[in-house]
Formats: structure tokens, C-alpha cells, sequence
């Protein structure tokens, strides 16, 4: 019933802003907050900050969501900090006098009720082959010389973290990438580009990613990966999905041209 998103959306409507829910005490988690998006979806808020804990939130709650199969529901759409419910009123309608929108914060809130982040199970790792720098990272000796650091340096710093997968948006198979060292961490460019290779890895501010397809984009190109990480033959079509451990292994040229081919 997970979907992906474009964009993390807004958690407030006109004339209407939400009402911050207590989860029950036994709860792991302290508050929640409800606000609906129109008449056909609201939004579950579980924090405020993009970091692993916020996103372990988001994964358990996700998780119970899927299984707990609420009359109503058609669609789940995990972002950075919040899940998109989106449900069918016409379902809700016929089952009691309540409006749509309170009978599903309801049954949402005893949904979660109990929920904790240790029901998760292990997230899968994945390793991605990078090659970096020249063509291939046209961006990797300006983000050295931004933060004082050698190419090489750089490449160890990225090479030597493992990642979260935050949430899966921008497009088809884009993930945001959580866990980037701080000494890296660098402001989008100035001027984006108008087509970014496919497989290009990137760095967008505190985080890193993956292109999957030819598009524009803004991030700091520091190097690429022959691995296909979006292809409509394969099922699933993604490679990476939201939860998923990340790693980087460094590779040559001659690697890389050998697992593209």
C-alpha cells in the first residue's frame, strides 16, 4: 500500500491546522500530529527533524499501518518525517454518522497505539559501486576545495559512511540518503545542471543520492555508478527502497565500463 512522493508536503490547510494527538503513554513515542490534506488524505506528522530516529518513527508506524488494514485507506506515502494517508470518505461514510476525516484519526490513533521503533525488523545493506572524479564526478574537486580537503580525502569520507535511505521522491527511484559525514556536507549549486547522467551519486547539502534517470539537477556530482537504479523491467523497479542501509565501494574505470556492459 506504500507509494512514493515528490516532496515532502505541507502539514497545514487553510482553516484548518491540525491538532497535536498524545499517543497513548505506553507508546515509544511521545505526539503526533493529524492535519488533513483536502477532503481525501490527511497527514501523520512524527517529527521535526530529518535524522534516523525521526525516520525510524516513520518506518515502524508505516510498517503497523500496512497491516492493520483500516476500512478506507488506499494509498501510504512515507516522506522525511511524516506519512500521507490517503483514504476514500465515500467508505467511511457508509460505516457511521462521524464525518470521514475524525472515524480515520481514530482508528489511525488505535492503530498506533503500543508502537515502538524495536518492532522494526533488520534493514537490508546495499552495496553501490562508485567510481569518482573525472568525467564521471565533474564536482568532486570543488567540494574538496570548498571544505580544505584532497580529492582523495573526500572519496575516503564518503566511501567510509553507511547511509540511510530517508525516503524515496524527486523521481521514480531517487533516495535520499541520510548519514552524510558533516565535513562534506555542501549547499546545492548555484546554477543546476539541465541533464544529469543517470547514475550519478551527488551531494545536496547533509545528504547524498543517487540519480536514477537523466534529469536536471543541483547537487554536487562527485562521481557515478554503473548499477541501473531505477529500470521499469526489473521488479522492483527501484533498487533502493526507504529503510534500506547504503554503502559506497570505490571502483575504477575499467570496473566500472565492466559491470555496465
Amino acid at each position: 500500500m506504500a507509494a512514493t512522493m515528490m516532496c515532502e508536503p505541507e502539514s497545514r490547510q487553510s482553516g484548518f491546522t491540525g491538532v497535536w494527538r498524545r499517543t497513548p503513554a505506553r507508546s515509544n513515542f511521545s505526539a503526533m500530529h493529524f492535519a488533513p490534506l483536502g477532503d481525501r488524505a490527511l497527514l501523520i506528522t512524527l517529527g521535526q527533524t530529518i535524522d534516523d530516529p525521526t525516520h525510524r518513527k516513520v518506518q515502524a508506524a508505516l510498517q503497523r499501518l500496512d497491516g492493520a488494514d483500516i476500512p478506507g485507506i488506499t494509498e501510504l506515502v512515507p516522506a522525511f518525517s511524516s506519512i500521507a494517508v490517503h483514504y476514500d470518505p465515500a467508505v467511511l461514510a457508509e460505516r457511521v454518522a462521524a464525518p470521514p476525516y475524525t472515524q480515520l484519526v481514530s482508528s489511525l490513533e488505535d492503530a498506533l497505539a503500543d508502537l515502538g521503533d524495536d518492532e522494526l525488523p533488520p534493514a537490508r545493506l546495499v552495496e553501490i559501486p562508485v567510481c569518482y572524479g573525472s568525467d564521471f564526478g565533474p564536482d568532486l574537486d570543488d567540494v574538496a576545495a570548498r571544505h580544505a580537503l584532497s580529492a582523495a580525502e573526500v572519496i575516503a569520507l564518503h566511501a567510509g559512511a553507511e547511509y540511510r535511505v530517508h525516503m524515496i521522491g524527486f523521481m521514480p527511484g531517487f533516495a535520499y540518503l541520510g548519514g552524510l559525514p558533516e565535513a562534506i556536507a555542501t549547499p546545492r549549486r548555484d546554477t543546476p545542471r539541465t541533464a544529469v547522467p543517470a547514475g550519478s551519486v551527488g551531494i545536496g547539502g547533509a545528504q547524498t543520492g543517487i540519480y536514477p534517470l537523466v534529469s536536471p539537477g543541483g547537487w554536487h556530482l562527485i562521481g557515478r555508478t554503473p548499477l541501473r537504479m531505477f529500470d521499469v523491467s526489473r521488479e522492483p523497479a527501484a533498487l533502493l527502497a526507504t529503510g534500506d542501509r547504503v554503502r559506497f565501494r570505490r571502483i575504477d574505470e575499467a570496473e566500472f565500463h565492466a559491470l555496465a556492459s
